[in-house]
Protein backbone atom coordinates (compact mmCIF):
# COMPACT_ATOMS: atom_id res chain seq x y z
CA UNK A 1 0.00 0.00 0.00
CA UNK A 2 2.78 2.61 1.31
CA UNK A 3 6.05 2.01 -0.66
CA UNK A 4 5.86 1.79 -4.66
CA UNK A 5 5.54 2.32 -8.22
CA UNK A 6 0.97 7.38 -15.03
CA UNK A 7 1.87 7.06 -18.40
CA UNK A 8 0.72 3.53 -19.45
CA UNK A 9 2.56 1.96 -22.52
CA UNK A 10 -0.97 0.42 -23.35
CA UNK A 11 -2.41 1.87 -26.20
CA UNK A 12 -5.15 3.66 -24.28
CA UNK A 13 -6.38 7.17 -24.29
CA UNK A 14 -7.00 9.38 -21.63
CA UNK A 15 -9.81 10.89 -20.84
CA UNK A 16 -10.32 13.46 -18.09
CA UNK A 17 -13.85 12.74 -17.40
CA UNK A 18 -16.24 9.83 -18.60
CA UNK A 19 -19.59 11.24 -17.07
CA UNK A 20 -20.46 14.58 -15.06
CA UNK A 21 -22.47 12.60 -12.95
CA UNK A 22 -20.50 10.92 -10.29
CA UNK A 23 -19.43 11.80 -7.89
CA UNK A 24 -19.09 10.78 -3.44
CA UNK A 25 -20.75 11.65 -0.36
CA UNK A 26 -19.36 10.86 2.92
CA UNK A 27 -20.66 7.54 5.07
CA UNK A 28 -18.85 8.02 8.01
CA UNK A 29 -16.13 10.73 9.71
CA UNK A 30 -13.57 10.21 12.20
CA UNK A 31 -12.51 6.61 12.40
CA UNK A 32 -8.49 5.86 12.93
CA UNK A 33 -6.34 4.82 9.94
CA UNK A 34 -9.42 2.86 7.88
CA UNK A 35 -7.76 -0.03 5.62
CA UNK A 36 -10.65 -1.89 4.79
CA UNK A 37 -14.52 -1.60 4.18
CA UNK A 38 -16.90 -5.00 3.22
CA UNK A 39 -19.67 -6.67 3.93
CA UNK A 40 -21.05 -9.99 3.47
CA UNK A 41 -24.03 -10.79 1.01
CA UNK A 42 -26.55 -11.88 3.59
CA UNK A 43 -27.03 -8.42 4.93
CA UNK A 44 -27.62 -5.16 3.50
CA UNK A 45 -27.81 -2.25 4.71
CA UNK A 46 -24.76 -2.38 6.72
CA UNK A 47 -20.92 -2.08 5.87
CA UNK A 48 -17.69 -3.56 7.87
CA UNK A 49 -14.85 -0.67 8.55
CA UNK A 50 -11.67 -2.36 9.42
CA UNK A 51 -9.09 0.24 11.40
CA UNK A 52 -5.76 -0.86 10.96
CA UNK A 53 -4.92 -0.98 14.49
CA UNK A 54 -7.04 -3.94 15.12
CA UNK A 55 -10.48 -3.09 15.29
CA UNK A 56 -14.02 -3.41 12.98
CA UNK A 57 -16.90 -0.86 13.41
CA UNK A 58 -20.02 -1.54 11.68
CA UNK A 59 -21.89 1.38 9.93
CA UNK A 60 -25.31 1.68 9.39
CA UNK A 61 -26.10 3.03 6.08
CA UNK A 62 -29.05 4.00 6.74
CA UNK A 63 -28.11 6.53 9.63
CA UNK A 64 -24.97 7.08 9.37
CA UNK A 65 -24.14 5.67 12.77
CA UNK A 66 -21.38 3.59 13.65
CA UNK A 67 -21.92 0.67 16.19
CA UNK A 68 -21.21 1.15 19.67
CA UNK A 69 -18.91 -1.64 20.17
CA UNK A 70 -16.75 -3.11 17.75
CA UNK A 71 -17.36 -5.99 16.04
CA UNK A 72 -13.86 -7.12 16.48
CA UNK A 73 -11.40 -5.53 18.36
CA UNK A 74 -7.67 -7.44 18.89
CA UNK A 75 -5.90 -4.46 19.13
CA UNK A 76 -4.01 -6.15 22.04
CA UNK A 77 -2.56 -8.82 19.72
CA UNK A 78 -2.12 -6.18 16.85
CA UNK A 79 1.63 -5.25 15.96
CA UNK A 80 1.93 -1.50 14.51
CA UNK A 81 5.41 -1.04 14.65
CA UNK A 82 5.84 -0.83 11.38
CA UNK A 83 4.08 1.53 9.02
CA UNK A 84 2.18 -1.63 6.99
CA UNK A 85 1.92 -3.51 9.67
CA UNK A 86 -1.58 -4.21 11.39
CA UNK A 87 -5.03 -5.62 10.87
CA UNK A 88 -4.68 -6.07 6.93
CA UNK A 89 -7.56 -7.82 5.57
CA UNK A 90 -10.79 -9.54 6.64
CA UNK A 91 -12.88 -12.01 4.24
CA UNK A 92 -16.66 -13.16 4.82
CA UNK A 93 -17.53 -16.91 4.53
CA UNK A 94 -19.36 -17.37 1.76
CA UNK A 95 -22.34 -19.25 4.48
CA UNK A 96 -21.68 -16.27 7.50
CA UNK A 97 -25.35 -15.64 7.35
CA UNK A 98 -25.42 -18.68 8.72
CA UNK A 99 -22.16 -19.92 10.14
CA UNK A 100 -21.13 -16.36 11.11
CA UNK A 101 -17.72 -17.38 10.04
CA UNK A 102 -15.18 -14.99 8.95
CA UNK A 103 -11.46 -15.03 8.63
CA UNK A 104 -9.11 -12.14 8.94
CA UNK A 105 -5.24 -11.23 8.15
CA UNK A 106 -2.64 -9.64 10.45
CA UNK A 107 0.25 -9.11 11.73
CA UNK A 108 0.58 -10.74 15.30
CA UNK A 109 2.64 -9.00 18.14
CA UNK A 110 5.85 -10.71 16.68
CA UNK A 111 5.60 -9.35 13.22
CA UNK A 112 4.41 -12.82 11.56
CA UNK A 113 1.55 -12.56 9.68
CA UNK A 114 -1.48 -14.38 11.03
CA UNK A 115 -4.72 -15.86 8.97
CA UNK A 116 -7.43 -16.51 11.64
CA UNK A 117 -10.90 -17.60 11.68
CA UNK A 118 -13.45 -16.00 13.77
CA UNK A 119 -17.12 -16.75 14.34
CA UNK A 120 -19.62 -14.16 15.13
CA UNK A 121 -22.72 -15.43 17.44
CA UNK A 122 -25.02 -12.45 17.18
CA UNK A 123 -23.58 -10.88 13.88
CA UNK A 124 -22.91 -7.89 16.02
CA UNK A 125 -20.09 -8.72 18.13
CA UNK A 126 -16.76 -11.31 18.38
CA UNK A 127 -15.17 -12.80 21.56
CA UNK A 128 -11.78 -11.60 20.56
CA UNK A 129 -10.16 -14.71 22.35
CA UNK A 130 -12.28 -17.31 20.67
CA UNK A 131 -10.36 -17.14 17.19
CA UNK A 132 -8.25 -20.53 15.37
CA UNK A 133 -5.56 -19.48 14.17
CA UNK A 134 -5.50 -21.19 10.29
CA UNK A 135 -2.36 -20.47 8.82
CA UNK A 136 0.89 -18.34 10.21
CA UNK A 137 4.06 -17.44 8.37
CA UNK A 138 7.49 -15.27 8.76
CA UNK A 139 7.78 -12.03 8.27
CA UNK A 140 11.27 -10.94 7.60
CA UNK A 141 10.81 -7.23 7.30
CA UNK A 142 8.02 -4.96 8.51
CA UNK A 143 7.11 -4.06 4.64
CA UNK A 144 5.04 -5.82 1.81
CA UNK A 145 2.78 -7.54 4.43
CA UNK A 146 0.47 -7.94 1.72
CA UNK A 147 -3.21 -8.83 3.68
CA UNK A 148 -5.76 -9.14 1.42
CA UNK A 149 -7.96 -12.36 1.21
CA UNK A 150 -11.48 -13.63 0.33
CA UNK A 151 -13.13 -16.27 -0.92
CA UNK A 152 -13.64 -16.78 -4.80
CA UNK A 153 -16.50 -18.22 -6.89
CA UNK A 154 -15.30 -21.91 -6.45
CA UNK A 155 -15.64 -21.50 -2.58
CA UNK A 156 -11.84 -21.51 -1.69
CA UNK A 157 -10.13 -18.81 0.37
CA UNK A 158 -7.42 -17.00 -1.51
CA UNK A 159 -4.79 -15.18 0.02
CA UNK A 160 -2.48 -12.31 -1.22
CA UNK A 161 0.93 -11.85 0.60
CA UNK A 162 3.95 -9.90 -0.46
CA UNK A 163 7.34 -10.64 -0.87
CA UNK A 164 8.51 -10.41 2.99
CA UNK A 165 10.10 -6.48 2.26
CA UNK A 166 12.69 -4.15 2.65
CA UNK A 167 13.73 -3.62 -1.36
CA UNK A 168 14.04 -5.37 -4.60
CA UNK A 169 13.21 -8.80 -2.58
CA UNK A 170 16.43 -9.82 -1.46
CA UNK A 171 15.85 -13.35 -0.54
CA UNK A 172 14.07 -13.83 -3.61
CA UNK A 173 10.95 -15.07 -1.68
CA UNK A 174 8.74 -14.17 -4.61
CA UNK A 175 9.97 -17.09 -6.44
CA UNK A 176 10.85 -19.52 -3.58
CA UNK A 177 8.47 -22.20 -3.58
CA UNK A 178 9.57 -22.83 -0.57
CA UNK A 179 7.80 -19.60 1.05
CA UNK A 180 4.55 -18.68 1.57
CA UNK A 181 5.63 -14.86 0.55
CA UNK A 182 4.98 -13.11 -2.72
CA UNK A 183 2.34 -15.47 -3.42
CA UNK A 184 -1.47 -16.17 -3.55
CA UNK A 185 -2.53 -19.12 -1.51
CA UNK A 186 -5.50 -21.18 -2.01
CA UNK A 187 -7.25 -22.79 1.02
CA UNK A 188 -9.98 -25.02 1.70
CA UNK A 189 -11.47 -23.72 4.79
CA UNK A 190 -14.83 -25.34 4.72
CA UNK A 191 -14.37 -28.00 7.95
CA UNK A 192 -14.74 -27.10 10.90
CA UNK A 193 -11.31 -26.55 12.04
CA UNK A 194 -8.36 -26.20 10.07
CA UNK A 195 -8.05 -26.34 6.55
CA UNK A 196 -7.31 -28.11 3.55
CA UNK A 197 -5.19 -27.77 0.42
CA UNK A 198 -7.40 -28.40 -2.38
CA UNK A 199 -6.46 -31.10 -4.86
CA UNK A 200 -5.83 -29.10 -7.79
CA UNK A 201 -3.62 -25.97 -6.41
CA UNK A 202 -1.09 -26.14 -8.83
CA UNK A 203 1.62 -27.08 -6.34
CA UNK A 204 -0.27 -29.75 -4.17
CA UNK A 205 1.96 -33.23 -4.50
CA UNK A 206 5.29 -31.05 -5.82
CA UNK A 207 8.40 -31.75 -3.73
CA UNK A 208 9.93 -29.01 -2.31
CA UNK A 209 6.95 -26.79 -2.68
CA UNK A 210 4.61 -25.66 -0.08
CA UNK A 211 1.07 -26.98 -1.21
CA UNK A 212 -0.94 -23.59 -0.16
CA UNK A 213 1.03 -22.14 -3.09
CA UNK A 214 -1.61 -21.37 -6.24
CA UNK A 215 0.47 -18.54 -8.06
CA UNK A 216 3.84 -16.53 -7.46
CA UNK A 217 6.07 -13.94 -8.27
CA UNK A 218 4.23 -11.13 -6.39
CA UNK A 219 5.71 -7.96 -4.95
CA UNK A 220 2.91 -6.26 -2.19
CA UNK A 221 -0.63 -7.11 -3.38
CA UNK A 222 -2.14 -4.80 -1.02
CA UNK A 223 -5.86 -5.30 -2.64
CA UNK A 224 -7.37 -7.92 -4.76
CA UNK A 225 -10.79 -8.24 -6.07
CA UNK A 226 -13.04 -11.10 -7.52
CA UNK A 227 -15.33 -9.48 -10.17
CA UNK A 228 -19.04 -10.42 -8.32
CA UNK A 229 -20.64 -11.43 -11.22
CA UNK A 230 -17.72 -13.28 -13.63
CA UNK A 231 -15.80 -14.90 -10.61
CA UNK A 232 -12.57 -12.91 -12.75
CA UNK A 233 -9.36 -12.11 -10.65
CA UNK A 234 -7.81 -8.67 -9.95
CA UNK A 235 -4.44 -7.93 -8.29
CA UNK A 236 -3.32 -4.43 -7.42
CA UNK A 237 0.62 -4.92 -7.19
CA UNK A 238 2.55 -2.32 -5.64
CA UNK A 239 5.86 -2.08 -8.11
CA UNK A 240 9.49 -0.78 -6.62
CA UNK A 241 10.86 2.30 -7.95
CA UNK A 242 9.76 2.46 -11.55
CA UNK A 243 6.23 0.76 -12.53
CA UNK A 244 2.84 0.05 -11.11
CA UNK A 245 0.25 -2.60 -12.01
CA UNK A 246 -2.93 -4.07 -12.55
CA UNK A 247 -2.90 -7.90 -12.80
CA UNK A 248 -6.10 -10.10 -14.58
CA UNK A 249 -6.92 -13.73 -14.12
CA UNK A 250 -10.00 -15.14 -15.79
CA UNK A 251 -12.38 -17.20 -13.73
CA UNK A 252 -11.41 -20.84 -14.19
CA UNK A 253 -7.74 -20.45 -15.42
CA UNK A 254 -6.03 -23.26 -13.67
CA UNK A 255 -3.35 -22.22 -11.43
CA UNK A 256 0.69 -22.16 -11.39
CA UNK A 257 0.97 -18.49 -12.20
CA UNK A 258 3.95 -16.46 -12.00
CA UNK A 259 3.12 -12.96 -12.20
CA UNK A 260 7.25 -12.30 -12.31
CA UNK A 261 7.92 -10.20 -9.76
CA UNK A 262 11.46 -10.29 -8.35
CA UNK A 263 12.69 -10.55 -12.17
CA UNK A 264 9.85 -8.39 -13.88
CA UNK A 265 9.09 -5.05 -12.40
CA UNK A 266 5.83 -4.03 -14.83
CA UNK A 267 6.40 -5.41 -18.37
CA UNK A 268 10.31 -4.88 -18.09
CA UNK A 269 13.56 -6.43 -16.17
CA UNK A 270 13.42 -5.13 -12.68
CA UNK A 271 16.71 -2.71 -13.11
CA UNK A 272 18.70 -3.77 -10.91
CA UNK A 273 21.97 -5.52 -11.29
CA UNK A 274 21.64 -9.78 -10.29
CA UNK A 275 17.59 -8.64 -9.83
CA UNK A 276 15.98 -8.32 -12.85
CA UNK A 277 15.43 -11.25 -15.79
CA UNK A 278 13.82 -12.87 -18.39
CA UNK A 279 9.99 -13.67 -18.47
CA UNK A 280 9.95 -16.61 -15.81
CA UNK A 281 8.08 -20.21 -17.16
CA UNK A 282 4.16 -19.79 -16.74
CA UNK A 283 5.01 -15.96 -16.78
CA UNK A 284 1.44 -13.36 -16.85
CA UNK A 285 1.95 -10.03 -18.16
CA UNK A 286 0.78 -7.50 -16.47
CA UNK A 287 -3.15 -5.88 -18.03
CA UNK A 288 -2.02 -2.45 -17.36
CA UNK A 289 0.96 -0.19 -15.66
CA UNK A 290 0.96 2.90 -15.09
CA UNK A 291 4.80 4.82 -14.13
CA UNK A 292 6.23 6.38 -11.18
CA UNK A 293 5.35 9.88 -10.87
CA UNK A 294 3.16 13.06 -10.29
CA UNK A 295 1.46 13.25 -13.43
CA UNK A 296 -2.54 12.60 -14.00
CA UNK A 297 -2.45 9.16 -14.99
CA UNK A 298 1.15 8.11 -13.07
CA UNK A 299 1.51 7.86 -8.96
CA UNK A 300 3.53 5.77 -6.45
CA UNK A 301 1.78 2.99 -4.58
CA UNK A 302 -1.36 1.34 -6.77
CA UNK A 303 -4.68 0.68 -4.71
CA UNK A 304 -6.44 -2.20 -6.32
CA UNK A 305 -10.35 -1.66 -6.29
CA UNK A 306 -13.25 -3.54 -8.30
CA UNK A 307 -15.73 -4.21 -11.59
CA UNK A 308 -18.18 -2.11 -10.47
CA UNK A 309 -21.44 -4.16 -10.32
CA UNK A 310 -23.79 -2.08 -8.60
CA UNK A 311 -27.09 -0.34 -9.79
CA UNK A 312 -26.69 3.23 -8.29
CA UNK A 313 -24.11 4.37 -10.48
CA UNK A 314 -24.84 3.36 -14.44
CA UNK A 315 -21.89 4.58 -15.70
CA UNK A 316 -19.25 2.59 -14.00
CA UNK A 317 -21.06 -0.86 -14.31
CA UNK A 318 -18.48 -3.14 -15.65
CA UNK A 319 -15.47 -0.93 -15.10
CA UNK A 320 -12.94 -1.62 -12.68
CA UNK A 321 -12.14 1.21 -10.57
CA UNK A 322 -8.73 1.50 -8.86
CA UNK A 323 -6.42 4.31 -7.38
CA UNK A 324 -2.99 5.42 -6.18
CA UNK A 325 -2.23 5.79 -2.37
CA UNK A 326 0.44 8.46 -3.12
CA UNK A 327 -0.49 10.44 -5.78
CA UNK A 328 -4.45 10.19 -5.03
CA UNK A 329 -5.86 9.69 -8.23
CA UNK A 330 -8.71 7.89 -8.96
CA UNK A 331 -9.39 5.98 -12.66
CA UNK A 332 -11.51 3.30 -14.42
CA UNK A 333 -10.99 0.80 -17.34
CA UNK A 334 -12.64 -1.67 -18.45
CA UNK A 335 -11.66 -5.23 -19.65
CA UNK A 336 -12.61 -7.60 -22.72
CA UNK A 337 -10.27 -10.62 -23.87
CA UNK A 338 -7.60 -9.96 -21.87
CA UNK A 339 -6.78 -6.63 -23.13
CA UNK A 340 -8.15 -3.17 -21.53
CA UNK A 341 -9.19 -0.19 -22.90
CA UNK A 342 -11.18 3.31 -21.75
CA UNK A 343 -8.98 4.30 -19.34
CA UNK A 344 -11.03 7.31 -17.36
CA UNK A 345 -9.45 9.50 -14.64
CA UNK A 346 -12.32 10.50 -12.20
CA UNK A 347 -10.11 12.11 -9.69
CA UNK A 348 -12.19 15.36 -9.85
CA UNK A 349 -15.67 14.71 -10.03
CA UNK A 350 -14.92 11.85 -6.99
CA UNK A 351 -13.77 14.65 -4.78
CA UNK A 352 -16.33 15.31 -1.97
CA UNK A 353 -18.02 18.75 -1.38
CA UNK A 354 -15.48 21.15 0.66
CA UNK A 355 -13.15 18.48 0.62
CA UNK A 356 -10.51 15.85 -0.74
CA UNK A 357 -9.93 12.32 -0.87
CA UNK A 358 -6.15 12.20 0.28
CA UNK A 359 -4.86 8.75 1.24
CA UNK A 360 -7.11 6.08 -0.71
CA UNK A 361 -6.31 2.72 1.61
CA UNK A 362 -9.18 0.61 0.07
CA UNK A 363 -11.98 0.44 -1.78
CA UNK A 364 -15.20 -1.87 -0.67
CA UNK A 365 -18.56 -3.01 -1.41
CA UNK A 366 -21.96 -3.73 0.15
CA UNK A 367 -23.98 -6.74 -0.01
CA UNK A 368 -25.62 -4.60 -3.32
CA UNK A 369 -22.40 -4.15 -5.00
CA UNK A 370 -22.36 -0.58 -4.48
CA UNK A 371 -18.60 1.07 -4.37
CA UNK A 372 -16.60 2.20 -0.81
CA UNK A 373 -13.29 4.26 -0.72
CA UNK A 374 -11.73 4.41 2.43
CA UNK A 375 -9.21 7.69 3.48
CA UNK A 376 -6.43 6.26 5.75
CA UNK A 377 -6.72 10.10 7.14
CA UNK A 378 -10.47 9.27 8.81
CA UNK A 379 -13.48 9.24 6.27
CA UNK A 380 -15.61 6.64 4.32
CA UNK A 381 -16.88 7.87 1.15
CA UNK A 382 -19.73 6.12 -0.90
CA UNK A 383 -19.30 6.54 -4.88
CA UNK A 384 -22.98 7.80 -5.80
CA UNK A 385 -24.43 9.07 -9.17
CA UNK A 386 -24.98 13.28 -9.30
Amino acid sequence: MYSATAFSILPIALASSLHAGIGTEVVYKGLERPVWAGAPASVKGKLWVMEQAGTVWIIDLATGEKSKEPFLDIRDKVTRKSNEQGLLGLAFAPDFGKSGRYYINYNELGGDSRIVRYVTKDGATTDPESGEIILEYKQPFGNHNGGWLDFGHDGFLYIATGDGGAANDPKNLAQDLTSHLGKLLRLDVSGEKGYKVPKDNAFAGKRGALPEIHAIGLRNPWRCSFDRQTGDFWIGDVGQNHWEEINFVENGKAGGMNFGWRLREGEIETPKKEVGGKKPNANVEPVYVYKHGSGPSEGLSVTGGYVYRGSKVPDLIGRYVFADYQNPRIWSLVEKDGSVSGFTDHTSELQPEGGRINLISSFGEDAEGELYITDLSGPVYRVVEK
